[in-house]
């Protein structure tokens, strides 16, 4: 699966933290922040402040097999920049320093379930694709849906309850107290693509994608949160598709264009017309 096993803050932990959030949007608050409860890892070798993560693992493109499997699991494992500060994921010092955006390819048609797609073949094209899979599993936050989109948009070689967009799904519909598997027609959520990185690739056909959302919900009152996520895409026939057959470190949630997102190596996103 292309999953890690979540080392969460805890419930009890992240609900005081967004106790502040009274009123009657609570509901929608608490479940942004179980949408990112899975990378917000509590097993940190300290307390951290947002002006200080733990560094991730540099991936010096020498040290790596030039191809292959051993490659591809080095690069899904390395460990990736750590944020334990829980305003990261909503805040922060807007940075100084100029980051090189990534030029995004639009889509030039539409795949299984209506997602877009028609990407090149290129680390750009994967990032792009992930995106596209993220956004439609988000705005759709449907048990039934998201079990759907990993059967057409992955190899097919896991099981979706165990897909770290399922559990994520699953959270957020049981702390936004919505009846069933699916959202009810009063809650509105969208993500926007916000940033990217590419972790690593090995050739033409494989890439480790990682795409920051900039996530809206709203009930009745707003809340906006930040959500890294990253999966291993491979290019099949003529489209990338998830590759789950190896773990994938959690990525930063940190928001967009603050010093933290770009010492974890966040990349603005911007298309490419």
């Amino acid at each position: 699966m292309s999953t890690t096993t979540p080392h969460g803050w805890g419930r009890g932990r992240l609900l005081t933290i967004l106790a502040g959030a009274l009123g009657t949007g609570l509901a929608v608050l608490a479940g942004l922040g179980f949408f990112i409860w899975q990378v917000l890892t509590g097993d940190q070798p300290e307390t951290v402040g947002q002006d200080t993560a733990s560094l991730p693992i540099v991936l010096e493109e020498a040290s790596l097999p030039q191809a292959g499997q051993v490659r591809r699991e080095l690069i899904a494992e390395a460990q990736m920049l750590t944020v334990d500060d829980p305003r990261a994921y909503r805040e922060g010092q807007v940075a100084t320093s100029l980051v090189e955006p990534l030029a995004i390819p639009s889509p030039t048609g539409t795949g299984p379930l209506g997602i877009p797609t028609g990407y090149p073949q290129t680390p750009e094209g994967a990032l792009a694709q992930l995106a596209a899979i993220d956004v439609a599993v988000i705005q759709g936050m449907s048990v039934p849906v998201t079990h759907e989109v990993y059967r057409s948009w992955s190899t097919g070689e896991a099981d979706p309850a165990g897909w770290v967009m399922t559990g994520n799904v699953t959270d957020f519909l049981t702390a936004a107290q919505q009846s069933g598997q699916v959202k009810e027609s009063g809650l509105v959520v969208t993500a926007t693509p916000a940033a990217g990185q590419v972790k690593g690739t090995d050739g033409q056909d494989w890439v480790l994608a990682c795409v920051l959302l900039e996530l809206w919900a709203r009930l009745v009152e707003e809340a906006r949160v930040a959500y890294g996520h990253c999966e291993a895409m491979t290019w099949t026939g003529d489209r990338w598709v998830i590759d789950p057959t190896h773990p994938v470190s959690p990525a930063p949630s940190t928001w967009p264009g603050t010093d933290l997102a770009a010492r974890a190596g966040w990349r603005p996103w911007v298309h490419n017309h």
